[in-house]
């Protein structure tokens, strides 16, 4: 989480008025080192400077639909990346764990063997 603008703007104030770094540090709990990023830029980051550039979107988008129902893990040994690296891409691209609560293509429906 992160801290307030006017909480920011305060503790530079302070500076501004002749506090050092060290002394702002103790006197509000903070590291003197979060004291100069804010002093460099008091606003947080909001969005991402750089694209991802690990995994294209577009060749993930091809392989989900290429293979709907395969495993992050091989996805991951597909792209030459980590399963943790394609989570964050299906997410960035708003693709979720499918919900369907039938059988997988796979595997045979017994179900629709039985007669009633």
């Amino acid at each position: 989480m992160t801290y307030s603008l006017d909480f920011r703007r305060q503790v530079l104030k302070s500076l501004d008025e002749g506090m050092t770094f060290v002394q702002a540090a103790e006197f509000y709990n903070l590291s003197p080192t979060t004291i100069q990023n804010w002093k460099r830029r008091v606003h947080s980051k909001i969005t991402r400077q750089t694209k991802p550039y690990k995994i294209p979107d577009d060749v993930l988008l091809n392989d989900v639909k290429e293979h709907p129902d395969d495993y992050q893990y091989e996805r991951a040994r597909r792209l030459n990346c980590s399963k943790t690296g394609i989570y964050h891409a299906l997410k960035r691209l708003g693709i979720s764990q499918k919900k369907d609560t039938g059988v997988s293509k796979s595997v045979p429906d017994k179900k629709s063997d039985l007669s009633r």
